[in-house]
């Protein structure tokens, strides 16, 4: 993993919001002016890829990096037909961000756990090297639309599983210095049923001082609830879509969904058929409930590709983002709703997170605790 030594990086933070208030500061960070895209045909599958053209989709879970971990060779920018995703699809469907996955080992814990993230961390780094062409690493949101801007899709390392932390806050650090941005909140002592402990408390407002972004997909209600109480950044949840339409367990309730909204998180809707149903049409059902439950500055896209997970007919890659947002389209989704569920949510979740880390860090040493010392 000498590529981790190589390679730290703790990204660009923005400055200048020291002096004021948290939530002051994240409501600042309203979207760019929307402008409507011009459309002489009128027809929903050109539009569609006219609005991804100025607004691509920033996808919040994608499971390449363990996909690629065991072919012996692939060209992710001539195309590769072992995987759902490489840049020919990621451009054909108007792709300008992914959150890569770090997935971890079924039955791991402690050190194994944190010794896979570090090699999932040096596996994303050396695809993305290997293909500078078509994709950039990006550690903000800054950073995300630079490389939109040079023509690459920007990769974000995370999320990764809360067990990566082997319940040390300096591995915390360690993994945000090597680039990781989202951390999951489940599966762990400290973020169960019964919510979070102190010490899961502490890890948040970590979390918050360095600039990663929980995850709560996956993670109980009560740990959902109690991290919107302690967290001062707004949380993701990526790979979640609406119980009310298909009861799955990563599914959130309507009551958790308007929480959700109320504390500026956002819910990023898988495109499984596991989770959302079997077409088009059902994934559009929950993006439009989500939309309608949470707000729709709470609403965002995850494609779930190369995760081990079946699709929706007619969404098989994500090449397919068109077809979508054109059945978004066809329902009177304004565009404006649409810039914002497919790159506008993303990116202010994300500069809300790097300026909550900049005022944290001006107000908050590294904690030293330990989950001993907090749970006992």
């Amino acid at each position: 993993m000498a590529d981790l030594q190589d390679d730290l990086h703790t990204g660009t933070e923005a400055g200048g919001l020291d002096d004021l208030p948290v939530p002051l500061a994240a409501e600042a960070l309203a979207p760019e002016p929307y402008a409507p895209v011009s459309d002489p045909d009128d027809e929903p599958l050109t539009r569609a890829r006219a609005v991804l053209a100025a607004h691509p989709v920033a996808d919040g879970c994608n499971g390449l990096a363990s996909a690629l971990r065991d072919l012996p060779w692939y060209d992710l920018e001539l195309g590769e037909s072992s995987v759902a995703t490489d840049v020919p699809r990621l451009r054909e469907g108007h792709v300008g961000a992914l959150l890569w996955s770090l997935d971890l080992p079924e039955s791991g814990g402690g050190d194994r756990a944190v010794g896979a993230t570090l090699e999932q961390l040096d596996l994303v780094k050396t695809v993305v090297r290997a293909h500078p062409e078509g994709l950039r690493l990006a550690y903000d949101a800054g950073q995300a639309i630079d490389a939109r801007n040079c023509g690459r899709v920007a990769v974000l390392p995370g999320p990764a599983g809360a067990g990566a932390l082997g319940d040390r806050l300096g591995i915390l650090r360690s993994l945000h210095a090597l680039g990781l941005r989202v951390l999951t909140l489940s599966g762990v002592s400290w973020a169960g049923e019964a919510g979070l402990t102190r010490f899961g408390e502490e890890v948040v407002r970590e979390m918050n001082r360095l600039g990663v972004v929980a995850d709560l997909s996956g993670a109980s209600a009560e740990t959902a609830r109690r991290t919107f109480a302690v967290s001062k950044a707004p949380a993701l949840c990526t790979r979640s879509a609406a119980r009310a339409l298909r009861p799955h367990p990563a599914n959130l309730p309507d009551d958790l969904l308007v929480e959700l909204g109320a504390a500026g998180g956002l819910c990023m809707v898988p495109l499984t058929a596991e989770q959302t149903g079997p077409t088009v049409r059902d994934v559009a059902d929950h993006l439009d409930h989500v939309r309608t439950v949470a707000g729709p500055q709470s609403v965002g896209l995850s494609g779930t590709y190369d995760t081990g997970a079946a699709h929706p007919l007619e969404l098989g890659d994500p090449s397919c983002y068109p077809r979508l947002i054109a059945e978004l389209l066809r329902r009177g989704w304004a565009e404006a709703d649409i810039a914002l569920l497919t790159w506008g949510n993303v990116q202010r979740v994300l500069r809300a997170a790097s300026f909550t880390a900049r005022a944290a860090q001006t107000r908050r040493e590294p904690s030293t605790a330990t989950i001993t010392d907090l749970d006992g």
